[in-house]
């Protein structure tokens, strides 16, 4: 080889500064390429040291080791940079171009491995082991050429502009070794993949590593051509397609018979220009219309659209017309439909004669909470009577999927608007009265939190652009009169109990519920069973009979159903042919409805010592909670039972604490309470308890118990203490006291800072009880305990 002048132009390739030692290679860096033996690759150099190496070894034509470096990106690489396995190369030509540029054709002749760096040069030189290529014997290394061999034949079959110069190389080459090498060098495969193959000396692993990289390169092309035929076949079968598609229109209109979707289109524009849509819907709408004209009928999509716009078509875009509202006629309304609730029917009028002043204004959301079977969800359809508008129910009971409100994106199949937005659809108007049923149980699961969603349809400043996901659009529910109803406030979030006007209703009386019963259940269950009201009465009496001895509930839901099976008595005698009017009295009670269900048991419970009446607030209204304390010989220990709540264990824990610092004023002698184990229960046990308002009541029992005084059977008690003695306010007082009514108590203790909830309580209940107020715990063991 002749070598080329390097000395033309001044560069780093001049003379090393000393002789080169006859047994160390000069090394050259390469990055991205690895050479095998016996193989012919072009490099390109452009490092200085390099660019030096490479001229030195082209000027005393000696051969070069060519290594690639680990990290690519490195310009400069060092010693223990590099790998220590690569291939001496003899240089088979060297061109410079007039760039600058340095491009050499190298022929890989022998692996080699380096042992050591020799310093002092300004470019790498290396001393090392020739590494010669191990003889194929063994049936193991010839199974292995015929299936590499195979392989590669394969590769030749799945790429058709593969060379034929390299076909013919490949099926002329009968070493393995050389087969591993010449396919790992044209192998699509990273260069640590190849430097593998390269350290791979046992032809085994060699020919393994080869074996394994062509495998997964044959998959590759296998699947790549599937594919390629794949789509060739979709694009026939569509070009078909329109081609039979055209042919039958064509067919059509020499027939004169049109395709049935342009009428459908046609109404559909119509329905889309009367929709009186804003200007963003409309774009909208009109731009789903023009795919829809541009997808075949048959195609999965087309039935999509053509759903968003019957949706969007049928929602009530335009501006609902003003309706007056009749403030007498409401009055009536509210009164015919309810009995009692005077401060709710009230607040109700006002809601009403605001709106009617300000039908623009931005209404607050009521929300009605109460317990079970108290009216709420009948209140919001009197409300819609009252205003003239259409009424309609979603019920949030259980729901835990934030697209229950929202809706789902269209990309899903089978999506839907939310509750939302198909209570309008259903209501067919923008203005429509809206009850959102259970509020407090909404739940929240994996796909979102719903109350969150709720945020944005329940605030006047947001809702009017509210955005469904399967609309996409924003739609108005700025004159919608959201109504919400729920039975306790805790389990609502604060951020959504903030943008609602609470409204409690309590529970009713037992004069209440009689005039109830009269005045629309005994009516509406006639009709219910068939009935006329000339063929059966029942009277008054009969009626307390079943409010007292069979229900107990804050609401009428159980009235109603005990009204029914009375009914449904007399019913069949009816319908057996009995003739003549039917007196339902008192005493026919038992006899169709069995024995009562429930007694009073104040009277039993309270006639020894250690017995005390409660009162307790539960999310279905009032009731009343016995407190029993008795003793056994012990040493001082504490033992509670009945279910109670953390709570309520440290109210018991105060109560007898103080007891014990007012030993002397209660004239209880100390050396009773150290040896007496103290046992208090709470009956009911398999109910849970809580809450500190029984405080009195156990303060009361202890103090029974450990002087021996009965507590008066006609009296119950409710509020919270302190180790001062003091007797703290509680809340839940007209359930309370509405409870200790019916459940035939003369008397109720209550906290003297409770005045306040006085005109709370109906006339009816503050006419039936004494109400004795405390202020320490001294005037409720005064006012309770018999001498």
């Amino acid at each position: 080889m002749t070598p080329p002048d390097v000395n033309s132009e001044s560069s780093p390739g001049g003379a090393a500064a000393k002789p080169l030692p006859s047994d160390a290679f000069i090394v050259v860096p390469v990055r991205n390429t690895v050479l095998f033996p016996e193989v012919v690759l072009p490099i390109t150099v452009g490092r200085a040291a390099s660019v030096a190496a490479v001229q030195q070894a082209v000027r005393e034509q000696r051969q070069i080791v060519l290594v690639l470096q680990r990290d690519p990106e490195n310009n400069q690489p060092g010693p223990d940079e590099l790998y220590r396995l690569g291939t001496i190369a003899n240089i088979l030509r060297y061109v410079t171009t007039p760039e600058g540029g340095h491009h050499l054709v190298c022929q890989g002749v022998q692996r080699f491995r380096i042992d050591s760096f020799v310093d002092g040069y300004p470019f790498l030189l290396a001393r090392g082991l020739h590494i010669a290529e191990p003889a194929p014997t063994g049936a193991e290394i010839e199974a292995r050429f015929m299936v590499l061999r195979d392989q590669v034949r394969q590769v030749f079959e799945l790429l058709p502009q593969a060379p034929p110069e390299l076909r013919q190389t490949v099926e002329a080459t009968t070493s393995p070794g050389l087969l591993a090498d010449l396919a790992a060098t044209y192998l699509d495969s990273t260069p640590p993949e190849k430097q593998e193959v390269l350290e791979a000396i046992d032809l085994v692993v060699r020919l393994d590593k080869v074996s394994k990289l062509l495998a997964h390169r044959l998959e590759v092309l296998r699947l790549s051509a599937e594919i390629g035929k794949q789509t060739k076949a979709s694009l026939d079968t569509r070009q078909r397609e329109a081609l039979l598609r055209e042919q039958m229109a064509a067919i059509q209109r020499e027939l004169g018979e049109e395709g049935t979707n342009k009428q459908e289109l046609a109404d559909l524009e119509k329905a889309i220009d009367a929709a009186k849509m804003p200007a963003e819907v409309e774009t909208a709408a009109r731009k789903e219309l023009r795919r829809l004209q541009r997808t075949p009928e048959a195609a999965s999509e087309y039935g999509m659209i053509r759903t968003y716009l019957d949706i969007l078509v049928e929602l009530p875009w335009a501006s609902p017309e003003q309706k007056d509202i009749d403030i007498a006629e409401a009055r009536r309304i509210l009164d015919a439909d309810h009995f009692g609730l005077e401060k709710i029917k009230q607040r109700i009028i006002e809601y009403l004669a605001v709106r009617k002043l300000a039908p623009e204004g931005k209404a607050p959301i009521l929300c009605f909470v109460g317990p079970p079977g108290v009216g709420k969800t009948s209140l919001g359809q009197s409300i819609a009577r009252a205003m003239g508008r259409k009424f309609v129910r979603v019920s949030l009971g259980g729901v835990h999927d934030e697209a229950e409100i929202r809706g789902h994106r269209r990309t899903y199949v089978g999506a839907m608007p939310g509750n939302i937005i198909q209570g309008i659809r259903k209501a067919g108007a923008r203005d429509c009265v809206m009850m959102l049923d259970e509020i407090d149980k909404m739940g929240s699961g994996v796909h979102g939190d719903p109350a969150a969603a709720m945020l944005e349809v329940l605030d006047p400043e947001q809702n009017s652009t509210f955005r469904d996901n399967y609309l996409d659009v924003p739609f108005d529910l700025s004159r919608v009169v959201f109504i919400t109803t729920a039975n306790m406030l805790e389990t609502i979030p604060g951020p959504l109990r903030d943008r609602m006007e609470i409204i409690a209703l309590s529970s009713y009386t037992a004069g209440e519920k009689l005039q109830i019963a009269k005045r629309y259940l005994v009516r509406r269950q006639l009709e219910a069973n068939g009935l006329k009201p000339e063929q059966v009465e029942i009277d008054d009496e009969a009626l307390r009979r079943v409010i007292e001895n069979y229900t107990r509930e804050a609401g009428v839901r159980n009235l109603e159903r005990e009204i029914g099976r009375v009914l449904r008595h007399i019913a069949v005698e009816v319908a057996e042919g009995a003739v003549g009017p039917k007196h339902v009295d008192a005493a026919q009670i038992e006899k169709i409805l069995g024995a009562p269900r429930f007694e009073n048991e104040v009277a039993m419970r309270s006639t020894v010592p250690g017995v005390a009446t409660g009162l307790a607030w539960t999310p279905v209204g009032g009731d009343i909670l016995f407190i029993e304390a008795t003793r056994t010989p012990g040493n001082g220990k504490l033992l509670l039972t009945g279910q109670l709540g953390e709570v309520m264990r440290e109210s018991v824990q105060a109560a007898l604490s103080l007891v014990k610092s007012m030993a002397a004023t209660l004239k209880i002698d100390p050396a009773l309470l150290d040896k007496s184990d103290i046992h208090v229960h709470v009956p009911a046990g398999a109910t849970p308890k809580d809450g500190p308002s029984a405080g009195v009541a156990m303060f009361v029992a202890l103090t029974s118990l450990m002087t021996g005084r009965t507590v008066r059977s006609d009296t119950a008690m409710t509020g919270e203490i302190s180790l001062r003695g003091l007797v703290l306010p509680v809340g839940g007082i007209k359930e309370k006291v509405v409870a200790a009514a019916g459940a035939g108590i003369k008397r109720v203790l209550l906290p003297a800072r409770n005045r306040r909830d006085y005109d709370d309580i109906p006339e009816e209940v503050r006419k039936s009880l004494e109400f004795v107020w405390l202020e320490r715990v001294d005037d409720a063991v005064a006012q309770a305990l018999q001498d």
